[in-house]
């Protein structure tokens, strides 16, 4: 495998620009998918299907939304497959935004990926699993902000401590993960309750709101792009990641349908939409209480999960970012023994401690950090989509292992779809939406004051 990054992208000023990831392969279709199930199968499926079934006109309305959901995800992996097999490199999206646009545009996606996106949403992960650590044992007032800190400082020396060592930890969280979803699977499905569910209710318009809906199931569905980052460390890039994505997303479809299915047929659509914590509400009725702290314990891992690869991840574009802008070269350091973005890793740690404590001040961190995400993750996933269209007309020469079928159809449906939950993010959040998008917008005035530059020339 040849070397992943083009002799032009590291600035010459940049000493650790020769410190590169390795050029041996360590990523397997199993390691992808371990990571790509592991990021999406989150606290979501544990809380999002409630307010589906709140808005959704019927029970086939409410499992037609889940499929829609895996088939616009597909759509999307598609288009990210075509771009990360064709430009393997560790910096994902912040590389093709800085192929396809130049320097300016990508120095604000990687400016959002270090203040805002991966670091929010470890942060979000963090008290995720505060919240429910919390339930098995309170640490005082703050112990939700306890737990996050704590997860976010040993995960991130998890990583610090190699791919190796950050891979085998993201397998066997996510064995543990899916295995609790097949649980509460098998116990919504075989052990519901003598007493039938109340007979399922629609909405008063009875017609399912579909804007409201599939909001809630894109989020939940969200994640899997994190797979572009580690492409320049995957074994055969253009088999590997269209297979992994292909089939983490078909596993994921699968298990989130399983999983409404037992919601339903538990709690029926009524007690789905009512409950504020569907799958413990579930264990409680099927099991009595010992079921509820189950369901605790089993949120939390899938927090852990997601959060350790998310840290895995999002360092890779930081990294990236380092190499090609000089006054954040400290980024740029790959140690070559361990193999991983020191400083990158530890400057992401910073930020989404930083974010613990804010969400610690507003005492609603979870909340806090969805509005703070959702818009610049939305609009940014316009970009790239767009981007895909731009880079089959710039450089119609580049050898592409995989190309997105049904072109320019597949594309312009995700760019489309991205479009809409950007305008419903900001609709819908608040406070937190506007910090987010105050913290681009310094980023944009930095945008102003770098160079244009060229864009790298193709590989």
């Amino acid at each position: 495998m040849s070397n992943a990054f083009p002799a032009s992208t590291p600035h010459a000023s940049n000493p650790d620009a020769a410190a590169r990831p390795p050029t041996r392969p360590l990523l397997g279709t199993l390691d992808i998918m371990a990571l790509v199930v592991g990021i999406v199968i989150g606290a979501g499926i544990f809380s999002a299907p409630s307010l589906v079934a709140m808005h959704a006109g019927s029970p086939a309305a409410m499992m037609m939304a889940w499929i829609v959901g895996g088939m616009i995800s597909v759509a999307g992996a598609l288009c990210y497959a075509e771009l990360a097999s064709t430009y393997p490199h560790a910096g994902g999206d912040y590389h093709y935004l800085r192929r396809a646009f130049g320097t300016r545009l990508s120095f604000l996606f990687a400016w959002a990926r270090l203040t805002v996106i991966p670091t929010g949403s470890i942060a979000l992960l963090g008290y995720i699993f505060g919240d429910y650590a919390t339930q098995i044992a309170n640490l005082g007032p703050a112990s939700p902000a306890i737990y996050a800190a704590a997860i976010i400082v040993v995960l991130t020396l998890v990583n610090v401590a190699g791919l190796s060592t950050g891979k085998w930890t993201q397998n066997l969280l996510t064995a543990l993960e899916v295995g609790g979803v097949v649980l509460i699977i098998a116990v919504g499905l075989l052990f519901a309750p003598e007493t039938a569910p109340a007979a399922p209710a629609a909405p008063a318009s009875g017609v399912a709101n579909w804007g409201l809906v599939l909001i809630f199931v894109m989020l939940t569905y969200g994640g899997w792009n994190e797979a572009a980052y580690i492409s320049a460390e995957a074994s055969g890039p253009g088999r590997t990641l269209p297979r992994a994505l292909f089939w983490s997303l078909a596993l994921i479809t699968l298990l989130y349908l399983l999983v409404n299915l037992a919601y339903l047929n538990v709690l029926g659509q009524d007690g789905m939409g009512a409950s504020s914590a569907v799958a413990a509400d579930m264990m409680r009725r099927a099991l009595g209480e010992p079921g509820a702290q189950l369901i605790a314990l089993l949120i939390a891992i899938s927090a852990l999960t997601s959060a350790n690869a998310t840290i895995l991840t999002a360092a890779r574009t930081t990294y990236a970012f380092g190499q090609d802008t000089p006054a954040f070269s400290m980024l740029a350091k790959w140690h070559p023994q361990w193999n991983t973005p020191v400083n990158a890793l530890w400057v992401q740690a910073a930020i989404s401690l930083a974010l613990v404590a804010l969400g610690a001040f507003t005492r609603s961190g979870f909340a806090t950090m969805v509005e703070y995400t959702a818009p610049v993750f939305w609009l940014f996933f316009v970009l790239s989509g767009v981007a895909l269209l731009v880079l089959r007309r710039k450089d119609p020469g580049a050898h592409r292992p995989f190309r997105v079928p049904l072109y320019p159809l597949t594309p312009l449906l995700f760019i489309a779809t991205s479009g809409y939950l950007f305008y419903a993010s900001l609709r819908h959040t608040g406070v937190g939406a506007l910090v987010g998008v105050a913290v681009l917008g310094v980023g944009a005035l930095l945008m102003l004051a770098q160079p244009r530059g060229r864009t790298p020339s193709a590989s």
